[in-house]
């Protein structure tokens, strides 16, 4: 009998064959990720701090030039506030837990405190908040606290409400909270010192929850009580009271600003479905919007409907040397010349949308110029703060002229990448991959020339938020790429050719569902052979120009679950997993969101359930 040359047997992978890779930066470096929150240091302007919705705090020193990471070794890397103390910038408070609310929000395990810049943290408390909107740091006591505390977006319970702290951390008090049953859904929303008075505090009470199909907020989510609002309190949080008095009820998200220049100033951009709910791509509300009051709380005015998107923005920002200069955060920034009446975008020029944070430096304001001849005998308009330093989907960007020549500091390792893959090109592979809200890019593992990999060596294969890209096995010009709901796209980039891919039923069929990152995977062993899944399977073929069903639905379907509106980012019922075979051609694997397991051994042939077989969770 004749034997073949036996196979050397592959090594054993160990933690040594691996001890001397190291990690090294490749890109993109043209955007950044999600930037929650920004705060500038008082005393020294030139220094600022970055907090990311997954990427943890950054730090300059020299006005944007460079960025340091200073959070890297703590537990998470989910910030939601981040607070300067104006008596003692050395004193840094971090509350963690993204407070935007998205699926991909991450949560946090509490505040933190440095009392060197940054230098070093420690664990200051509210473990279980999960999500943390704002801090407010005493203007005089660097040890004394607010704490907008959010709560637990997926479940009820947990720390939640307004907690305050005299001790810098150590022991907390709830000073403000929803009372009965709603408060274990309801936390605080924004949260604002009056500057010549830090005994006078205003908050907001905002009740939220996510399922995986669904999100409900307000009395949806209380079960038809209306206890949110806006509250003050003029004993530094001993009692409180709701503010009515020409603000709307049935509210959701409220974002506040207090007038640095004219404390009497208070101004809210106030979700509420009081005439009904708006439609996500609505940026005005029936009866809530923007909301000024000049009598500390006590009057309120509507000065305009807009609200974008309540849920992921509802910040607002009065300039503190003008309180007629007002900025409104949504898809684009929004500013106002008249109190907030009315608002144009022409500042959002070149600038990414998803507009989340903005730090305005006080005393950043030229001083007022002398009047015309003409305009002698009037009272001089007041300047604008000149430097802003704005956070979006796209990083951070900073302008030196009231919002215009924004400058992109395209300097944070942020981008957030869902998935990647690569090729076998030679002799260096390439990366493909797509970003929240940053497209899909492809760029090569290495380069021949002495500066190594740059921007110009990544190109964009466009999409919306990017997901899954496959490398087409004949043409290595084109890809399939891919955003939310399954957009599948084919791009070209020798010619420019795209063509939009994703499969549609015919009219009068029930429409097919796919998850907000659908699964998208070539196969291994029919070189052009694309699977993608909704919540059924497809087979695409012929540079995706064709497509076969070749499942049935292979979810519960339940009804109840599979309804919701918006962005798609709650389509349930769909599978969220799909793999090939890596040694057997038609062998899939197929699981979905809603618990379900399924393989087929014939390419969609016939499909068997699993499900039974699984463990208890």
């Amino acid at each position: 009998m004749q034997t073949g040359t036996p196979q050397p047997t592959p090594p054993q992978l160990s933690e040594i064959l691996f001890k001397n890779l190291k990690v090294r930066s490749i890109g993109p470096a043209v955007m950044g990720g999600r930037v929650s929150d920004i705060a500038i240091d008082s005393r020294n302007p030139f220094v600022f701090y970055v907090g990311l919705a997954t990427g943890g705090l950054f730090k300059s020193g020299d006005n944007g030039v460079s960025f340091d990471p200073i959070f890297d070794k703590e537990a998470v890397q989910s910030i939601g506030a981040i607070a300067v103390a104006p008596s003692d910038s050395d004193v840094v408070w971090v509350g963690t837990g993204e407070a935007n609310d998205r699926n991909s929000s991450e949560w946090g395990n509490g505040v933190y405190r440095s009392t060197d810049g940054g230098g070093t943290w420690q664990q200051a408390g509210l473990k279980d908040s999960r999500t943390i909107a704002r801090i407010v740091v005493h203007p005089a006591k660097p040890e004394v606290a607010y704490v907008a505390a959010s709560g637990h977006l997926w479940a009820d319970g947990g720390e939640r409400g307004l907690y305050k702290t005299t001790d810098a951390g150590k022991t907390w008090k709830l000073v403000l909270q929803a009372q009965g049953a709603a408060a274990a859904r309801t936390g605080c929303g924004d949260v604002v010192l009056d500057p010549s008075n830090p005994e006078i505090i205003y908050a907001t009470l905002y009740a939220r929850q996510r399922t995986p199909w669904s999100f409900t907020y307000g009395v949806t989510a209380t079960g038809g009580a209306d206890v949110g609002g806006v509250f003050k309190s003029t004993d530094g949080g001993a009692s409180w009271r709701k503010l009515s008095g020409g603000l709307p009820g049935q509210t959701g998200r409220i974002g506040l600003a207090i007038s640095l220049s004219n404390p009497r100033v208070v101004m809210a951009v106030v979700q509420s479905d009081e005439g009904g709910a708006s439609d996500i791509n609505d940026i005005h509300s029936r009866r809530g919007g923007v909301f000024r009051s000049e009598d500390g709380g006590e009057k309120w005015a509507r000065t305009s409907s807009i609200n974008p998107r309540s849920f992921y923005f509802s910040q607002i920002r009065i300039d503190p040397a003008n309180d007629q200069r007002v900025y409104v955060l949504g898809y684009a920034l929004l500013a106002s010349d008249d109190g907030g009446k009315n608002f144009r975008e022409d500042l959002s020029e070149k600038v990414h949308p998803d507009c989340h944070a903005l730090a305005i430096q006080p005393g950043s304001a030229p001083a007022p110029k002398a009047p015309k001849p003409e305009d002698k005998n009037k009272p001089p308009k007041p300047p604008f703060s000149q430097r802003l330093i704005l956070g979006t989907d796209g990083g951070v960007y900073q302008s030196f002229a009231a919002g215009k020549g924004w400058d992109h500091l395209n300097k944070i390792p942020a981008g957030e990448y869902y998935r990647i893959s690569l090729d076998d090109t030679r002799p260096f592979y390439r990366i493909a991959g797509g970003l929240q809200d940053n497209e899909n890019w492809v760029g090569p593992s290495g380069t021949q020339t002495k500066e190594g990999i740059r921007n110009s060596d990544w190109t964009a294969l466009a999409g919306g938020d990017g997901f899954y890209v496959l490398f087409d096995p004949a043409d290595r010009d084109t890809f399939y790429a891919e955003s939310q709901g399954g957009e599948v796209h084919r791009i070209n980039l020798r010619n420019g050719e795209m063509r939009g891919l994703r499969p549609q039923p015919a009219e009068g069929q029930p429409s097919y569902r796919f998850h907000w990152n659908s699964p998208l995977i070539a196969s291994r062993h029919k070189p052009g052979v694309i699977y993608l899944a909704g919540n059924r399977v497809f087979r695409l073929t012929d540079r995706a120009e064709h497509y076969t069903l070749i499942s049935p639905d292979l979810t519960y379907n339940d009804p109840a679950r599979t309804t919701a509106t918006g962005s798609g980012a709650e389509n349930f019922g769909v599978i969220y997993s799909l793999v090939e075979s890596p040694v057997r051609p038609g062998m899939l694997w197929a699981g979905s969101d809603d618990g379900r397991l399924w393989v087929t051994a014939n390419e969609g042939g016939n499909w068997t359930e699993l499900t039974a077989n699984l463990p208890e969770p």
